[in-house]
């Protein structure tokens, strides 16, 4: 392995621009700098099919003249080419629409400079491709090792690097960096058409808490024998249980909903629901960019603003709305440090580490007074409307006979309204961070199958 030493240039290359805009005749301005470096391979059946190196880095500049603003972005850090791009971005904002509710951060603490901190986010050493190859073969040899197991859709193990320097006219000038380590393998079990697919994944910060190439390879198999000869559930009304690895789903739609662009334009079927419970008393939903090597942990947002932990939901009730600065002024509130921004595009309010906090009880109690219901393991398509919450969602996974898992099944469509589905909602107290977005075992009551 290598060490990898990080460098500040981009930051200072965002400082000059944003500062060159201003003194170009911008009122305010801020430029965002996202490199990365990534290193990935893959195999099947025992044969190299992807080695790949890729090395990017592009610069946004955002310009505000009055109350319009423009937005351009390149690829080519070369100080020589900032005079062009800031005179580009000052005429398309004199051509623009006004927008009274874009601008920068004011009234509320920004980070000022900063240029470390203590998440723990870098891990110095850099695997080599032949490392990586090493993993992803023995990811897949445990795989086939499994009885069952008929052949390999492929191994993949991946190392990046990435940062993020962001500088503005407000006096912001941040800079952090990341690095990811991921392993994944996809097995096939069964021959013909009577053939299953299943899976496992890891990603983390440190590769040293990366789980054992081994262990998810085995599991991959496993999984896919697991779901050999399903069939269907019966069409019917019945408790529905989403394991971990498709749980987290449910907290995208909540975070849908309480982006404060939607809540803006009305279009959340939680638009008039902070304050109220929406879950279950005891529910908590929390989003913490401050986790110790958590894989989506940030310092500060995409506008210079400090990012904090939020419960957003505690004991069932909604507590706050994802806000960047201008979902915030549209909606008369103040910012929560919840913008994420790319080059070339605006900011908008994101999340960081989400998670249901885990309940009390374990999965098998959980399940254990399910006389018939349903045990989902992974979901395809999507059929949410964001305005009223009614949600449908095709699924496979087991039947759940007597508080135990029985035969696989498949081919069936999940269906409900979120709220009350929200409001249903139980919590095992098996949360383990996987995602980014996780979510421990959850069970839903009285949820809509469509079978045979």
């Amino acid at each position: 392995m290598t060490d990898s030493t990080p460098t500040l240039v981009p930051l200072d290359l965002a400082c000059e621009l944003a500062e060159l805009a201003r003194k170009k005749g911008a009122d305010a301005a801020d430029t965002i700098c996202v490199g990365s470096t990534s290193l990935g391979v893959s195999v099947r059946n025992g044969v190299t099919e992807e080695l790949e190196r890729s090395e990017t880095t592009d610069l946004g500049l955002r310009v505000f003249v009055g109350k319009r603003s423009a937005i351009v972005s390149t690829s080519t850090l070369d100080r020589g080419r900032f005079d062009a791009l800031v005179d580009q971005a000052l005429a398309m904002a004199h051509v623009l629409p006004e927008d009274g509710y874009a601008g920068l951060p004011e009234g509320i603490p920004l980070i000022g400079r900063l240029t470390d901190n203590t998440l723990d986010l870098v891990d110095k050493t850099e695997p080599t491709a032949e490392e990586l190859l090493a993993r992803a073969r023995t990811t897949e040899e445990a795989a086939h090792a499994v009885e069952g197991v008929t052949n390999s859709a492929g191994a993949s193990a991946t190392w990046g690097r990435s940062l993020v320097a962001l500088a503005s006219t407000a006096g912001v000038a941040g800079y952090y960096e990341r690095t990811r380590n991921s392993l994944s393998m996809s097995a096939l079990a069964g021959q013909g058409t009577g053939m299953q697919r299943d899976w496992d994944f890891h990603s983390t910060v440190y590769l040293s808490d990366l789980e054992d190439p081994a262990l998810i390879g085995a599991n991959a198999g496993r999984n896919a024998v697991a779901r050999l000869n399903p069939t269907q559930p019966r069409t019917g009304t019945m408790p529905v249980v989403y394991a971990p690895r498709v749980s987290n789903g449910l907290l995208g739609h909540l975070t849908g909903a309480i982006n404060g662009a939607a809540i803006a334009r009305g279009t959340s079927f939680l638009k008039e629901k902070m304050g109220q419970r929406i879950f279950a008393p005891g529910i908590r939903v929390l989003d913490d960019p401050h986790r110790q090597r958590g894989l989506r942990s940030k310092p500060f947002d995409g506008e210079g603003v400090a990012c904090e932990p939020l419960e957003l939901v505690a004991d069932g009730v909604l507590q706050h709305w994802l806000l960047d600065c201008r979902s915030a002024r549209q909606l008369g509130l103040t910012t929560n440090g919840r913008a994420s921004r790319g080059t070339s595009s605006p900011p908008s309010p994101s999340v960081s580490n989400l998670y249901f906090a885990p309940g009390t009880i374990s999965p098998a109690d959980l399940i254990s007074d399910i006389a018939e219901g349903v045990y989902v393991t992974e979901m395809m398509g999507s059929s949410i409307n964001g305005l009223t919450g009614d949600y449908s969602r095709g699924a496979s996974g087991f039947m759940i006979r007597n508080g135990q898992l029985a035969k696989p099944i498949a081919e069936f469509t999940v269906a409900g309204n979120l709220l009350d589905m929200f409001g249903r909602l139980q919590v095992a107290d098996d949360l383990s961070f996987r995602f980014g977005s996780d979510a421990p075992t959850i069970r839903i009551d009285a949820m809509s199958i469509a079978g045979n």
